[in-house]
């Protein structure tokens, strides 16, 4: 009975895990009507491969009330594991653990030393990210996992007698039929604790417990399920590109519509400014034009939440510095910010650089724009242009003061 009582506490408490991340994000989306999407990794992206060790103990029939010290029940546990994050908020990790595990029968007179591995595949939720805001630097991340496995227990020492079984008490498992009780269906539970070490590197820690058949440690006795609890830590190693690239819900509709109006007013006063003007009550009077005054207006690239990467459909504003700088020969200096509601102030500094790189790389590479004629400047989220937060992930291009 007390065994059936730590399975079901672990379940549940993965269950309630899962259970308020899904309200708070039920919250969150209420307060901020919508949710930040991320794309899903490629198929070479954000995988993981992880190598540690740690300790287990056995929990079998009567080993609650056997009269064993701790030492006794507890026994090495090695870990290797392979998984991928699909986004910041998921994984599937395929892990394997084994060992020898410590069973007890007769009150502690005798002990079983179980050889036996258990491969499962296990679905990871992170809820650092989940609850909180996404930030590839961030140093702590931690979050439930549940999965299914295959636990296979090796062949015993024939020369050691198995204790008697009672027929009253389910299977009668001897030397003859042990066989078909060496492979079972494991159902695996936990927690998981990391902490980023580099951009590669993490350690990370797992509490965790399988649940397997009674029949496991090839003693039925009151047919209830047996359970491997174990504590783990190592070195988690992160393969292929790192970090999401969010799908953000700005309005580039509007923007776009912007841009498109932009453009026909400049049309339509590039026309105008070719046909003559008559106005015979007019006072004629000779037009004064400063031969240094340069009609521009600056010209913005909006970013997605944590990307530096260029839409298409941001492309025609680039397009039209560029034009501009060809007609009239004039510098243009790049500015890159960052919004202030996301990410520390140094990784912002970094991306706002990034962002404003990647225009002036667009400048020069696409549409052959010298670079000793753009100045470079990147801001942060020191300063903000805007008064909408997101607004503030862009690059202002303008005509040097």
């Amino acid at each position: 009975m007390k065994t059936k009582i730590l399975c079901v506490s672990l379940i549940l408490s993965s269950l309630a895990f899962f259970t308020a991340a899904q309200e708070t994000l039920q919250n969150e989306l209420k307060t901020a009507g919508y949710k930040t999407a991320f794309k899903h990794s490629g198929a070479g992206e954000n995988w993981f491969f992880h190598i540690g060790a740690g300790g287990q103990v056995f929990f079998g029939d009567n080993d609650l009330s056997a009269d064993v010290g701790f030492g006794e029940r507890f026994t090495l546990m090695p870990e290797v594991a392979i998984g991928k994050w699909f986004n910041p908020y998921w994984a599937l990790r395929l892990k394997g653990q084994g060992g020898a595990l410590h069973g007890f029968e007769d009150d502690g007179l005798y002990m079983q030393h179980l050889k036996y591995y258990n491969l499962h595949l296990d679905a990871m939720w992170n809820l650092a990210n989940y609850w909180g805001t996404y930030i590839p630097s961030k140093v702590v991340s931690f979050g439930p996992y549940i999965g299914l496995g295959f636990a296979h227990r090796f062949e015993m020492d024939k020369t050691i007698p198995l204790p008697p079984t009672p027929p009253s008490h389910g299977v009668a498992v001897n030397a003859k039929n042990y066989h078909r009780y060496s492979n079972a269906i494991s159902i695996n539970t936990g927690l998981n604790l990391g902490f980023n070490v580099s951009e590669r590197i993490s350690l990370d820690f797992d509490l965790g417990a399988a649940i397997v058949p009674d029949y496991f440690d090839r003693i039925v006795h009151n047919a209830e399920n047996e359970l491997i609890v174990g504590i783990s830590g190592g070195v988690t190693f992160k393969l292929g590109k790192v970090g999401f690239e969010s799908v953000e819900p700005m309005n580039y509709a509007l923007i776009n519509d912007l841009n498109g109006k932009i453009n026909a007013l400049r049309s339509e006063n590039a026309q105008l400014a070719k046909r003559p003007v008559s106005c015979p009550e007019c006072p004629q009077v000779a037009p004064v034009v400063k031969a240094d005054e340069i009609n521009y207006v600056p010209n913005v690239v909006f970013f997605r939440l944590n990307s530096a990467k260029i839409d298409v459909n941001q492309q025609i504003s680039i397009y039209n510095t560029a034009e501009f700088m060809k007609k009239t020969g004039e510098k243009i200096k790049v500015v890159g910010y960052a919004d202030k509601a996301t990410g520390t102030s140094n990784y912002n500094l970094d991306i706002s650089k990034r962002r404003a790189q990647s225009v002036a790389k667009e400048l020069t590479t696409k549409y052959k724009i010298p670079s000793e004629k753009i100045t470079v400047e990147w801001k942060g989220s020191g300063e903000q242009p805007y008064p909408k937060n997101n607004w503030n992930r862009v690059v202002i291009m303008s005509a040097p003061n």
